[in-house]
């Protein structure tokens, strides 16, 4: 990846210990002084020449007065003292401030920034500069995850070697250096990976949101390092759901969160939030159709993991070391395929269904039944799963989540309606396998045909 072919010209970098701008408090008095003079008018010049440029501009602007031709400070000072006996027209700009949908994002990146961190799996000196710079092998994004100092990231920026190292550098805003940071895990297969730093003044973490409710369209706010700049806001919407993206594990990650924000090399591992500055999903993979002659970068198709299949993840692998996957051995309709299918029968199903049931599986041994399709373009209902050990199960995430808190080994009773019929409702005992076995299985079934078959399995979950 190239330098980036400009300086980006600011007087202000987040997350350094110092700013180049004057500190709200004296300013604040000054200003207070200047309104006071300026009430009382009797030759305050020296006074006001003792201000800012910035703050001159800023009396300016709040009064209306137009100074798009002062061209030095003096001009500035002259202006306002002519603007005692001004009185504004209607056509005069009222004083700046921000609409109320600027300040909440404002006040979300404020409150979120600081648990955002800079990731690298090794230490390269970096001098102060706002340019951008080349993005390193091993650098990304993350964001605390908890007060025990648990930090997420992305899979491929641990292991962007081709191993996980033990350690870590990662760097929040507040600290003086980088810290190290133990691996407590990863997940290739959904390209996530915990690490954990001291817990000494750690900041807030991220609050936790859903994105099985997600809408699209709804704003979204992107926090990064691209490009090495770090702290890096951008904003934009959820532009579609249900998107499949390639893991560094080599499996689809399922139900991905397609957007528009502004997405690139550096930003991996880093949150995705709702206008509330709640996680919604961890951003991971942008679509570059100029990669392969090194030229990747945002086009406005970035995707993220949802925080849904995060949270699974995350404490699997904070309580067990490594993602631990029982599994019932079945497919199921992802929602949106199941209110495509509500809409043709034009009833509810008030469960998720079995659209495929894998050989040698516990849900075989169990008796649930697939869907199918026959070819005439109709739809054979399969079983309904609508509780698993009394708990409801209106969607995908409800059996999931009911499935993946149990251990490999466990009997689960699965309610289910036979071929989604209300009237034949039957309960079934399961004994949950893991998902290595039944991988390992299902890979080697020696011409067992598989129960059930329901042609696209992009639209489907796998459980």
């Amino acid at each position: 990846m190239g330098r980036l072919p400009f300086l980006i010209h600011a007087v202000l970098l987040t997350g350094h210990a110092f700013s180049f701008l004057p500190s709200a408090t004296p300013f604040a008095h000054r200003r207070n002084h200047v309104m006071v003079m300026s009430d009382s008018y009797g030759g305050p010049t020296a006074g006001l020449s003792s201000l800012s440029v910035t703050e001159l501009k800023r009396l300016l602007s709040e009064r209306g007065v137009d100074f798009r031709d002062c061209l030095e400070k003096r001009d500035l000072v002259e202006r306002l003292e002519q603007s005692r006996d001004f009185a504004p027209s209607r056509s005069s700009v009222a004083p700046s401030a921000l609409s109320e949908d600027e300040n909440r994002v404002v006040q979300t990146f404020k409150r979120a920034s600081p648990s955002v961190a800079y990731i690298s799996t090794f230490v390269q000196p970096r001098s102060f500069s706002l340019q951008g710079t080349n993005v390193p092998a091993g650098t990304g994004t993350g964001f605390l995850w908890d007060n025990r100092g648990h930090v997420v990231t992305n899979y491929h920026v641990v292991a962007s070697s081709g191993s996980v190292p033990k350690t870590v550098k990662v760097k929040c805003q507040g600290m003086a250096k980088a810290c190290d940071a133990t691996v407590v895990g990863v997940e290739p297969e959904k390209d996530l990976a915990v690490l954990r730093i001291p817990t000494a003044s750690l900041p807030q973490p991220l609050d936790i949101g859903t994105s099985n409710d997600l809408q699209v369209g709804q704003k979204v706010l992107a926090i990064g390092n691209p490009f090495g700049l770090d702290y890096t806001l951008t904003t934009g919407v959820v532009s579609a759901l249900g998107r499949d993206v390639d893991g560094a594990g080599g499996r689809p990650i399922k139900g991905c969160i397609q957007t528009d924000a502004a997405i690139n090399p550096g930003n991996s591992g880093g949150p995705l939030l709702d206008s509330s500055g709640r996680l919604i999903g961890v951003n991971t993979a942008i679509y570059a159709p100029g990669a392969s002659a090194g030229m990747a970068g945002n086009i406005g198709i970035g995707f993220a993991i949802p925080v849904d299949t995060v949270r699974r993840v995350v404490n699997q692998i904070i309580r067990y070391g490594r993602v631990v996957k029982p599994t019932l051995g079945v497919t199921i309709a992802d929602d949106r395929v199941a209110r495509s299918i509500e809409s043709q029968l034009g009833r509810k199903l008030d469960g998720v269904l079995v659209i495929d049931v894998l050989p040698r599986s516990p849900a075989l041994e169990a008796g649930l039944q697939a869907s199918s399709l026959p070819g005439d373009g109709s739809i054979i209902l399969g079983d309904l799963i609508t509780h698993i050990d009394g708990q409801p199960v209106r969607q995908a995430e409800d059996l999931l989540s009911a499935v993946e808190e149990k251990k490999s080994g466990d009997f689960v009773s699965v309610r289910v309606l036979r071929r989604s019929d209300p009237a034949r409702p039957e309960v079934l005992r399961a004994r949950l396998a893991s998902r290595d076995s039944m991988s390992t299985s299902s890979s080697s079934n020696n011409g067992v045909p598989r129960v059930g078959h329901w042609g696209n399995r992009r639209d489907s979950v796998w459980d």
